[in-house]
């Protein structure tokens, strides 16, 4: 393919939306549609089980307990007009790229370490 083929493709990230890494506890903000005109912004928070970090096709999981115990996954694209914006609340400090193993698990089992912030003087 061409250069400016490609070019066309690529639109640029975000810069408003902080980076996020796999074992992050976030709340994403999101804009749905209801009915026919109307939007409104729906929270989704938990915690990121993956990251695809893949140019244009960016993207990232977000694992959260629904009612009744019910786990639910959402991947949203890093690169959609349809985040309002992304916070975090708490790094975990994990040794996977994926976290798949926290389907399984329910209850405090799904906690993750903290990670710990130093400060440099």
């Amino acid at each position: 393919m061409s250069d400016l083929l490609l070019k066309a493709f690529d639109k640029e990230a975000n810069a408003a939306l902080p980076s996020v890494q796999v074992g992050d506890s976030v709340t994403v903000y999101v804009r749905i549609n209801v009915g026919d005109k109307n939007e409104r912004v729906q929270m989704v928070r938990g915690t990121v089980i993956r990251v695809r970090n893949a140019g244009n096709n960016a993207n990232f999981t977000v694992r959260r307990i629904a009612s009744n115990g019910i786990g639910v996954e959402r991947t949203f694209l890093m690169s959609s007009p349809r985040i309002e914006k992304i916070d975090v609340h708490s790094q975990g400090h994990v040794r996977r790229a994926r976290l798949y193993f926290l389907r399984e698990r329910t209850g405090k089992a799904t906690r993750l370490r903290s990670k710990r912030a130093f400060e440099q003087q």
